[in-house]
């Protein structure tokens, strides 16, 4: 006589499903942060900008359309920070050397910064790459635009805060979105610093320092972006 009663559960199957089912969810999750942490957050759409460039061209972000691009606020004679700056992105553009990346760099002292001038910064600089644009213009319109992006510039009616700005630098992908990896803590930065440090974390800046943390994520990042 056949019999249709199933087969109880012994108590290991019922101890071992559980940490089964537990140990998957771990994993998926492990793997979820995994993919989150490598991804680059959306931080906005890049404001509409149109700005002369060191060959007297007009450059918008129309421009820079379907490139990965950086974009700094500087000047050319400032002493301190945008040498560093301008340092820096030299080297970033000399590691990617990648047609479809660019560089806008944004003076914010357009009385001397005329594009005579900036293509003469440009050539001392021993800039290679024709997506290097050293823009001008406007300097209300700049201030503007420096609001837009977030990223400080001093008030142009303040004689002692003028020719102040944010170390801070922008990624922009292809479709014109400024972009941003993830910190420890699974915040977005937001924007890179184009500074120097005194140590490999980057938290303290110093115009010398060897150490240039926020540089390298900016490679690794371009790079992640250009494969897309």
């Amino acid at each position: 006589m056949r019999n249709n009663k199933k087969p109880k559960q012994t108590n290991k199957n019922k101890i071992l499903i559980p940490i089964v089912v537990l140990a998957l969810i771990f994993v998926t999750i492990g793997a979820g942060m995994s993919y989150f942490k490598k991804s680059l957050f959306t931080v906005m759409k890049v404001p509409d900008f149109e700005l002369t460039n060191q060959n007297n061209q007009k450059i918008s972000n129309k421009d820079m359309f379907g490139k990965v691009y950086l974009v700094e606020f500087f000047f050319s004679k400032c002493p301190t920070i945008c040498p560093v700056m301008n340092s820096n992105m030299k080297h970033i553009e000399e590691t990617i050397n990648d047609k479809n990346f660019g560089i806008i760099s944004i003076s914010i002292d357009p009385t001397n910064d005329t594009p005579e001038v900036l293509k003469n910064h440009a050539r001392m600089l021993g800039t290679k790459s024709p997506n290097w644009h050293f823009i001008t213009g406007n300097r209300d319109y700049i201030d503007q635009l420096a609001d837009q992006f977030n990223i400080y510039v001093g008030d142009k009616e303040d004689q002692a805060e003028s020719l102040n700005h944010s170390g801070m630098i922008a990624l922009v992908d292809q479709e014109g979105n400024l972009r941003s990896r993830f910190d420890d803590n699974n915040s977005p930065i937001l924007y890179y610093s184009g500074l120097n440090y005194e140590d490999k974390e980057g938290k303290t800046t110093s115009l010398v320092g060897k150490y240039h943390p926020d540089r390298e994520k900016l490679i690794e990042d371009i790079r992640k972006l250009l494969k897309q």
